[in-house]
């Protein structure tokens, strides 16, 4: 399939910008920094709208912020934004509330008393909590099984999204009455959309404008504001895709970046164990971490940073496609055409990281210890398309993954050498480790022993 294919082959290629037919369809493939940089930054108006790919104009019908365009896209992003902001996004309000939501995932760990288990839904739980805070102005406790459920539906649409079925049904949809995957999507689509009908019937029934918890709410009072606008776009498709929009965005790759970090951990012990001496030393066990602890911790800093670089789990940005006919580095791109960014070929680039194969934290590091920050380093994306939700994706790694291991020190499953940890990915939309246990020993037990 196209996102397990290219990974493999960018870096036999000679050419930065080519062209595949994949189905009936042309798609240009941009490969290197410089070239996506130069098209999303420099071009970005030309490369800045989405293709129509069958499977998500079939979910969302061209609604929402993530597969819009147009005034659509315009005006939901402008508004999420926005909003995402007003109720925490990048403000200490969020901090807190990723440190209560840390205190209840320590909780939980806890309770496993050292022994193995799987942490890939707890943490998509914890990351959904801190998105639905901003959402929706609460969270979900862990045994909440309709949450569960919803989380359980989320999954298996990432999973099934990134499948060769569904590449088949988006190249050719005409087949669709033969491929059974592309009808689970749907159908999962719709019990997701019944659960946040459910919630804005709520919402709606006690909105009070004085007091408004999250951003369902200021979307409800923004829609009771423009009745008399026919060509509003603050209609009940629009809170609908772009609610999910966010809601999937701002759980499934920080707590897949998460599981990776975690598994690292018990992979290369000695990265854990420089880790956990510098929070000792900068933090302690004496309060929770704060997101100004970051500048003073360095070599853990420069750990996230190599997580998210080796795990490269979007190895294949979001498809754009082109405004109008593009002169791009002597290259016509015609008007609509499917353009893939691959950047993995960032990630994985000899000429920009010493060991890119390899989990390294010194690709962060200069010879005194001292982090860098480096420009090609874009797990975000970068142009008009950005993930909106960086910010606080930050935020979320820097405070779970420490305070994590603050607390705990990671290990495989008994009788499994840490050396014989398997670093293969499930491919889906994002790259997820293979399944696999995890036992978080408390740090004080360690000591002990």
């Amino acid at each position: 399939m196209i996102s397990s294919v290219f990974p493999c082959v960018f870096s036999l290629l000679i050419l930065f910008v080519f062209t595949v037919y994949l189905g009936p369809k042309k798609k240009v493939v941009l490969v290197g920094y410089d070239v996506i940089k130069d098209a999303f930054l420099n071009h970005n108006e030309e490369f800045g709208n989405r293709p129509e790919i069958p499977i998500f104009k079939k979910i969302g019908e061209g609604h929402g912020v993530v597969f819009s365009n147009g005034e659509t896209w315009k005006m939901m992003r402008r508004f999420a934004l926005h909003n995402l902001r007003d109720f925490g996004m990048g403000k200490k309000l969020i901090e807190y509330k990723i440190q209560d939501e840390l205190h209840s995932l320590v909780t939980y760990f806890g309770s496993h008393k050292g022994k193995p288990f799987d942490t890939s839904i707890i943490l998509k739980h914890a990351t959904s909590n801190i998105i639905c805070s901003i959402l929706l102005g609460k969270r979900y406790e862990y045994d909440d099984y309709e949450f569960q459920y919803l989380l359980k539906l989320l999954d298996e649409n990432v999973k099934l999204c990134g499948s060769s079925m569904i590449e088949l049904y988006n190249y050719y949809p005409f087949l669709g009455f033969m491929i059974g995957a592309h009808r689970t999507v749907l159908r999962n689509v719709q019990e997701m959309n019944n659960f946040f009908h459910k919630l804005f019937e709520k919402h709606t029934l006690h909105l009070n404008i004085n007091h408004l918890t999250g951003f369902v709410d200021s979307f409800l009072l923004k829609q009771q504001q423009e009745t008399q606008n026919p060509k509003t776009e603050f209609h009940e498709k629009n809170l609908l895709f772009t609610t999910m929009d966010l809601f999937g965005a701002g759980s499934e790759t920080t707590s897949t970046t998460l599981c990776w970090g975690l598994l690292l951990m018990m992979k290369y012990p000695e990265v854990q164990r420089r880790v956990q001496a510098e929070i000792n030393k900068v933090i302690s066990l004496r309060r929770d971490p704060q997101v100004q602890d970051r500048k003073k911790m360095p070599y853990t800093e420069a750990v996230i940073h190599e997580i998210q670089r080796f795990a490269d789990i979007v190895p294949m940005g979001l498809s754009h496609s082109t405004t109008t006919d593009v002169k791009f580095r002597g290259y016509v791109i015609p008007k609509g055409t499917e353009v893939i960014p691959l950047f993995t070929s960032i990630f994985k680039d000899k000429t920009l990281w010493e060991t890119p194969h390899k989990f390294n934290p010194a690709h962060f590091l200069d010879a005194a210890g001292n982090f860098v920050k480096k420009d090609c380093f874009i797990p975000f994306g970068l142009g008009r398309r950005v993930c909106i939700g960086e910010s606080l994706a930050r935020m979320e790694l820097f405070l779970l993954f420490v305070g994590l291991l603050q607390k705990f020190t990671f290990k495989p499953a008994p009788g499994v050498d840490p050396a014989d940890l398997d670093l293969t990915a499930e491919v889906g939309l994002t790259l997820t480790p293979v399944p696999h246990l995890v036992c978080a020993i408390p740090l004080e037990e360690v000591h002990d022993s």
